[in-house]
């Protein structure tokens, strides 16, 4: 089973190092010792938790209004709109994710977006690259 240092579940957690310890010692996130007794985070536990976190966030609340089918929702604020004639250019960023999207420029004007504005960025794609580090064996 994999585990996680402090310093990796904090970036893969996008906080820093201090809230992880905070959240072990307040018994939110359980660590272990492994076996030259530094602090780790198995990836199960690790993985729970971050869902924990992801459905009490921020995007649930901007979300509580609508039904939707998509899973995949990126709550943050719009800090790039960039019209053309037809189309437009928009950039959300939530927490550590940039979604750009490209939409008509009537549904920009429908909305109302513009740079400092909350918005959802949703995603529904048959095509879903997963990367992850190491080597092949």
């Amino acid at each position: 089973m994999p585990t996680f240092t402090i310093g990796q579940a904090a970036h893969l957690l996008a906080v820093s190092p201090e809230t992880v310890r905070r959240w072990a010692d307040g018994g939110q996130l359980r660590m272990e010792r492994d076996g030259a007794g530094n602090r780790v985070i198995d990836g199960v536990s690790l993985a729970g938790f971050a869902e924990e976190r992801a459905r009490g966030s921020h995007q649930a609340a901007a979300d509580d209004d609508v039904l939707t089918s998509v899973r995949n929702s990126f709550t943050g604020i719009v800090t790039s709109v960039r019209l053309d004639d037809v189309l437009a250019q928009v950039e959300i960023q939530s927490g550590p994710h940039r979604v750009v999207s490209v939409v008509s420029r009537e549904a920009v004007e429908e909305l109302g977006l513009a740079v400092g504005v909350m918005a959802t960025g949703r995603v529904k794609s048959t095509n879903v690259h997963i990367d992850r580090p190491g080597t092949r064996g």
